[in-house]
């Protein structure tokens, strides 16, 4: 029997939340004011709080910031918001140890607690060079965690992809596995220290490092005996549906796995429209509890799927997108249901078999898992050219669809798979979400070979359309627009972050196939670009920075010039290539 069941952590308390066990899952956002503003921030928290948030973050990126927490944190509690508070901490020890006087928990990053800011410069450590830079970090640890300790405040330990440090990038390179090792240095102190009051996070702008880097972290969490909570994220999300349909594959993937204890949707847009899309969210993989399959237990990690092609799908082909209906939308899909038939945009008609008596070459198979374990082992599947629509019947349709993609693998079956999907949804953030749950989860893991969404609601076709590639585009199988990885923002960002967002799209719409960061300030700026083409970097008040790949070319020019100088430099490269 398998069923949807959340992992079992240990609970930390944050003021008077609990984290981990069987608490429900945490909902928090982060302010984007000046933590020195402390009427400002009060009244952006209390905004998160009334949105549902159960936590909210603010940098401090100083000593004063950091002494301010306590104003702030004092005049929440006299308007009657008694929200935990969380410090978010980079570069300075120091500041940690004043914040945690004051705040429910502190968010250390072990990219900068310690080592210095990332220079990306190759350096050698030998094995007994290196031991000794991992032994420092015990030395300063500790004074932290005596503070917490006395103060009962938590921490989180958030590891962020654009911020290894250069000692763990030249060890084990830019990889899920560095930023996995850099987590467990920090936490192997707190477990040996009997620190237990730890939540942890490691993040990616990219949801597919991102969910194999938690994935990792909890194997080598369970070989170690931790069963620290989790915190989930994609980080630089952006806004609109790309940051709702990127941060659900990111997101939404590992909660259907049953990991994450407190979530964040790091939109770019004001931090209180973070939290419904969170709750959404939360609400939607909580409905796949109390499903159950009949069965045997069997190993659901199918990753090596390769189909042979059928009707243009499969093995090397981009994923492909079915769509409903004649009408015209951009971009345009592979194939269109019509008549009965899935017609190819050759205009090739493709039909639809429902029973296994009437399969032939060169046709669709509509199959689900029920009807697929009814076949038995001498009904030949794999021996006709076809394509499997897959469709689901149940609550949990990730889990349904990995059983399914097992079943093929013990058939040793290998023809390829379009997911469909049959939606009533009004709300388009609703649809948005469900889709690239329920797509996104087997499409980051390299199955399935297109997918088929369809919504009965009111919702328009371009939009559905839209939701389908933007799934694809997020899951990292196909693109088809240049992503965009901006930051949510914070109190570090010193320029209108969403008017440049919406600046930078307008002006680049009709180019395809690159991707431009947006980033606030240099933290995670620069790393997290890591496999962007271009990237605009807060650098300071009215100051910007241009990057190409990781490369500064432009250092502290005007923001009033700033965009009109991205576009310059795309242009200069060769690379402004516009859709048709």
């Amino acid at each position: 029997m398998q069923c949807y069941n959340r992992r079992k952590t240990d609970v930390v308390r944050v003021g008077d939340v609990k984290i981990g066990g069987e608490n429900p899952i945490v909902l928090q956002s982060m302010t984007n004011t000046s933590t020195t503003d402390t009427a400002e921030s009060v009244a952006q928290i209390i905004r998160i709080v009334e949105a549902g948030g159960d936590m909210v973050r603010l940098t401090a990126q100083g000593p004063r910031e950091a002494e301010n927490l306590k104003n702030i944190k004092e005049e929440c509690v006299k308007m009657g918001c008694n929200v935990p508070l969380v410090a978010d901490i980079h570069f300075n020890p120091k500041v940690a140890e004043i914040a945690a006087l004051y705040v429910d928990k502190v968010r250390i990053n072990p990219g900068n607690f310690i080592d210095p800011a990332r220079t990306f410069k190759k350096l050698d450590y030998t094995d007994a060079e290196y031991a000794a830079e991992v032994s420092k970090i015990r030395e300063r640890l500790l004074p932290l965690l005596d503070i917490c300790r006395q103060h009962h405040t938590a921490i989180r330990i958030g590891v962020n992809h654009g911020s290894l440090s250069d000692r763990i990038m030249n060890r084990y390179g830019d990889t899920p596995e560095g930023m996995m090792e850099s987590c467990m240095e920090f936490l192997r102190v707190c477990h040996d220290e009997h620190f237990d009051n730890v939540v942890i996070s490691i993040k990616a702008s990219n949801p597919v490092v991102m969910v194999r880097t938690v994935r990792l972290l909890v194997e080598a969490m369970d070989k170690e005996n931790m069963r620290y909570p989790l915190h989930l994220g994609v980080t630089e999300a952006g806004d609109g549906e790309d940051g709702r349909v990127k941060s659900a594959v990111g997101i939404g993937t590992l909660l259907a796995e049953g990991l994450g204890d407190t979530i964040r949707v790091s939109l770019s847009e004001a931090p209180e429209m973070e939290i419904p899309v969170a709750r959404k969210l939360a609400d939607y993989i909580s409905s796949f509890a109390g499903v159950e399959f009949d069965g045997n237990e069997c190993d659901l990690a199918v990753s090596d799927y390769s189909s042979d092609a059928v009707c243009g799908i499969g093995v090397d082909n981009k994923p492909v997108v079915i769509a409903e209906g004649e009408e015209s939308v951009f971009p345009s899909p592979d194939f269109r249901l019509l008549g009965g038939n899935i017609v190819s945009v050759g205009k090739k008609a493709y039909p639809i078999v429902e029973d296994i008596e009437n399969l032939k070459n060169d046709c669709f198979f509509s199959i689900t898992l029920r009807k697929i374990r009814a076949l038995s082992d001498a009904e030949k599947l794999n021996g006709k050219r076809f394509v499997f629509l897959l469709e689901t019947e149940t609550a949990n349709p990730v889990l349904e669809q990995r059983l399914f993609f097992a079943e093929l693998r013990r058939r040793g079956c290998k023809n390829p798979v379009v997911l469909y999907r049959r939606y009533k949804e009004n709300d388009v953030e609703m649809l948005q979400l469900k889709a690239a749950v329920d797509c996104g989860a087997l499409l980051i893991d390299g199955l399935a070979d297109g997918v088929f969404v369809v919504n009965k609601g009111g919702i328009s076709s371009q939009l559905v359309n839209s939701t389908s590639f933007a799934v694809l585009q997020a899951s990292h199988r196909r693109v088809t627009r240049t992503e965009y990885i901006s930051c949510p923002g914070c109190g570090r960002t010193l320029y209108d972050l969403q008017e440049v967002i919406r600046q930078i799209k307008e002006r680049t719409a009709r180019v395809s196939n690159l991707k431009i960061g947006i980033m606030g300030c240099i933290v995670n700026g620069p790393g997290e670009m890591a496999d962007a083409d271009y990237g605009y970097v807060g650098a300071a008040r009215g100051k910007v920075s241009l990057y190409k790949k990781q490369v500064c070319v432009e250092k502290n020019i005007d923001q009033a010039e700033a965009v009109d100088k991205l576009v310059e430099l795309i242009k200069a490269n060769g690379d402004w290539v516009e859709n048709c």
